[in-house]
């Protein structure tokens, strides 16, 4: 018979590779999905591919300088409008949250982040599109805005709630007001943390392709007016995909993988920012 000491060392033994089992069960399909994007969108790279606008369709060749061009900005107005809410809604709960209007907004924030990002492209349709008449860019970076909003939100308050108490006493001690010493104490204090939740929501903004097809809907063309169709990367890759032409299905896989390097690096550039000095890892 086995004693006390052994079976608990052949429990954490059984335990630890029952755990890595399901580490290496969950970096099989990660795995898969990077090799399979690079081997096959790896060969689409080339300076004609980001610096080209679209060929007519049945040409070969052409780029995709409209959707890189596009996404960016439908990001970067996402970033515009939905940043600051966030943030300041974030402080909001943070500081003076604690009460019932506080708590109906954090259960909205919530509710929020777990909402289909294709509802949120059907409600900007509703409200934006058919005020406007028309599809535009101003309507994709506000349903990008709406996606971003309660990720922003919930990381700055619990990164805020982080910040110790002392150093606000310590502020206010000083004669400093409220509004002072929250923006020169506990922001600048929690702004690493407050940098990874943007970066995160920016990350899952830029690979929304639903609510772009009801918002700015997408174009063939190089536009920089806010208030026309404009197109994205994950538009133009869906669009792509679903086609009957080979090269267009190359330039997809290549979109695809670029697609997949801009996330990569905002997480990266998330983790970066968190580490503090010092750190190992």
């Amino acid at each position: 018979m086995l004693d006390h000491f052994q079976r608990r060392k052949i429990t954490d033994i059984v335990a630890r590779w029952a755990c890595l089992g399901m580490v290496f069960l969950a970096l099989v399909p990660l795995a898969s999905v990077l090799y399979d994007l690079t081997l096959k969108g790896l060969g689409g790279f080339s300076w004609a591919f980001f610096t080209q606008l679209p060929k007519p369709v049945g040409e070969t060749g052409g780029g995709m300088a409209n959707a890189f061009m596009g996404s960016a900005i439908l990001v970067g107005l996402g970033c515009a409008f939905g940043i600051p809410v966030g943030v300041l809604g974030g402080v909001y709960l943070a500081e003076f949250g604690n009460n019932r209007f506080g708590k109906i907004v954090r259960f909205a924030a919530d509710v929020m982040s777990g909402v289909p990002s294709i509802t949120v492209g059907i409600f900007v349709y509703t409200m934006v599109v058919l005020t406007m008449h028309r599809f535009s860019a101003l309507a994709g970076g506000i349903a990008l805005a709406i996606l971003m909003l309660p990720t922003v939100m919930r990381t700055t308050e619990e990164l805020l709630r982080l910040v110790p108490d002392s150093l606000r006493e310590a502020g206010l001690a000083l004669g400093i007001p409220k509004w002072r010493v929250i923006l020169g104490v506990v922001l600048r204090t929690g702004a690493p943390g407050i940098a990874t939740g943007i970066m995160l929501a920016v990350a899952r903004a830029a690979g929304e392709t639903a609510p772009l097809l009801f918002t700015a809907f997408g174009s063939r063309f190089l536009s920089l007016k806010l208030d026309q169709p404009m197109g994205s990367l994950p538009v133009q890759i869906y669009t792509y995909a679903v086609s009957p032409y080979e090269d267009w299905h190359q330039q997809a896989w290549a979109a695809a993988l670029a697609l997949v390097l801009l996330v990569l690096v905002l997480n990266v550039l998330a983790r970066v920012m968190t580490r503090q000095p010092g750190q190992g890892r």
